[in-house]
């Protein structure tokens, strides 16, 4: 028969929190370096994209300028890109796609948006006054050969030390991955798409 009154198990919970803290404290107390992160967010789920742009809005927050580069969605107004171009002295949004690669059917056409896009990002990427720097759906360019993984790779190893750079869409390539500091898949549970309900604004534009 359990005996132990509320005030025992308190106690308990609370010795057992001061012992995750004592080890949380120690393992903070080793973690001293500070770099600008490549940060790859892929994966067939919604929310890519969305939790880039919350790291935006993060950054904003820090008084941090940001560069963000959107390589599919140029042709949507999305409200991500309404609100923050309310802020120009910290942010430069460049949109240069002209929608996923169904709706345009010109690949030739597709590259040219993907090649001007990379210009843009290379560019951010070089300006020291940027501190954060979102490649929005360059992964889908990577994906279907828009843009050489390999000159991606070489401009992202030789980024400024303390710039961060995010790169989102689906099936982000393996080689980018490896050389990622933080990767997040979002994994698909479940869709409104798949019964009939179109994109809604707020939650996907």
């Amino acid at each position: 028969m359990n005996t132990e009154t509320g005030d025992d198990l308190n106690q308990k919970a609370n010795e057992k929190a001061a012992r995750r803290k004592e080890a949380r404290d120690r393992m903070m107390a080793e973690k001293t370096q500070e770099k600008g992160l490549i940060i790859v967010h892929t994966g067939k789920g919604k929310g890519k994209s969305t939790a880039a742009f919350g790291m935006v809005l993060r950054c904003l927050g820090h008084g941090m300028k940001v560069g963000v580069v959107q390589y599919i969605k140029g042709k949507w107004d999305t409200g991500e890109r309404s609100i923050l171009e309310k802020f120009p002295d910290l942010i430069e949004i460049k949109a240069l796609g002209e929608g996923f690669t169904w709706e345009t059917q010109d690949r030739a056409r597709d590259i040219a948006f993907a090649r001007a896009a990379w210009d843009e990002s290379k560019r951010m990427m070089a300006d020291p006054s940027f501190d954060f720097v979102l490649l929005d759906e360059i992964n889908i360019a990577l994906r279907y050969d828009y843009l050489p993984l390999e000159e991606v790779l070489d401009a992202l190893k030789a980024k400024r030390p303390d710039l961060h750079v995010v790169l989102t869409g689906r099936n982000a390539k393996d080689d980018l991955i490896a050389l990622a500091d933080l990767v997040t898949e979002m994994e698909m549970v479940k869709h409104p798409f798949r019964d009939g309900v179109k994109a809604q604004a707020g939650v996907e534009f």
